[in-house]
């Protein structure tokens, strides 16, 4: 059995999925196999990959567009390693990624995975000092101590740590979890770590930057927004928490992202839809909602000219 099976999944981006496949070779522990899953791509990724002669790399080529999560299963399927990692083709491991995190989970097998904190890093591979400070100190990751998560639930539900491409796991245990669930576009790596928490499943945490997250343009833009935003819905209605502060929490940002949807709808010209998520999240803010509604009967070209006037005057996610 090979060590440690690597999956990234990949949709046209072939100028940077070299560099992701790169940081994979180039690691000091070498037993593994690198499973690229592409998802349909129509730019030269397959001529990319028939140019890597590795015996370790798999690369899986759907006919078609399966969707995210239905990506990243397929390459979880082929994987045979004890340990699994996947992470994103525009992002990258640093040379020691594996070894480290490998060595503690061989070294306790009561542990199921292991995060570590990651840098930010821009479409030319240079990292951001401050920008990875920040993102480390945003997301919880410079109070969190070295060892076991005795709040586990607290940390990857409230807090939101771990970051998945910068996690690895014991294979067995997401197989336990059935992996990523089918049919996802966003929101899987949350909702993972959620069913990893409810299951009892004990995460470690490296205060290490093992991993590179790349910040671009393609990640921005209400198109990507808007189905953002309708799988956290999804992923926020599939549990309720016992605990009560728990379950406050869940509940707040539920309306918070249907406020959010509702304004995205809005500007996008499906102002029927926006104004019923715009009135669902009332909750979370009266002064986004009364706008949004109010806005929402302005003509089209108009109202385009007040969403950018307004976000620019409040400089908020209006």
């Amino acid at each position: 059995m090979v060590k440690i099976s690597v999956c990234i999944p990949t949709f046209n981006r072939v100028q940077l999925l070299p560099f992701a496949i790169e940081s994979v070779l180039n690691q000091s522990e070498q037993d593994f196999e690198l499973i690229i899953c592409d998802d349909g791509s129509n730019d030269d990724t397959p001529e990319l990959m028939s140019k890597y002669t590795d015996k370790r790399i798999k690369y899986i080529r759907h006919s078609q567009n399966i969707g995210k999560s239905n990506n990243m299963r397929s390459g979880f399927d082929a994987a045979s390693g004890e340990f699994f990692i996947k992470f994103d083709d525009d992002d990258r491991l640093t040379p020691d990624f594996l070894l480290q995190t490998s060595a503690i989970l061989a070294k306790d097998s009561s542990l199921d995975f292991v995060g570590t904190d990651h840098w930010i890093i821009d479409i030319n591979n240079v990292r951001d000092e401050e920008a990875s400070q920040e993102n480390s100190h945003r997301w919880g990751r410079k109070d969190l101590a070295t060892g076991i998560i005795d709040n586990l639930l607290e940390v990857v539900f409230v807090r939101q740590s771990f970051q998945i491409g910068a996690t690895l796991f014991r294979r067995q245990t997401l197989q336990e979890l059935n992996f990523m669930m089918p049919n996802w576009q966003n929101c899987e790596d949350n909702d993972l770590f959620v069913r990893l928490a409810l299951a009892g499943k004990k995460g470690y945490y490296l205060p290490e930057m093992l991993m590179e997250y790349r910040v671009h343009a393609e990640q921005k833009g209400i198109n990507r927004a808007i189905p953002y935003l309708y799988d956290k819905i999804r992923y926020l209605e599939s549990y309720q928490f016992e605990f009560e502060e728990l379950e406050t929490i869940r509940k707040n940002r539920l309306s918070e992202t249907k406020l959010l949807l509702g304004l995205r709808l809005i500007e996008n010209n499906q102002p029927q839809k926006g104004r019923e998520l715009v009135l669902a999240g009332k909750s979370a803010s009266i002064i986004k909602t009364l706008t949004g509604f109010g806005l929402s009967f302005l003509p089209v070209g108009l109202r385009s000219w007040a969403f950018n006037f307004l976000r620019h005057l409040r400089g908020d996610v209006l």
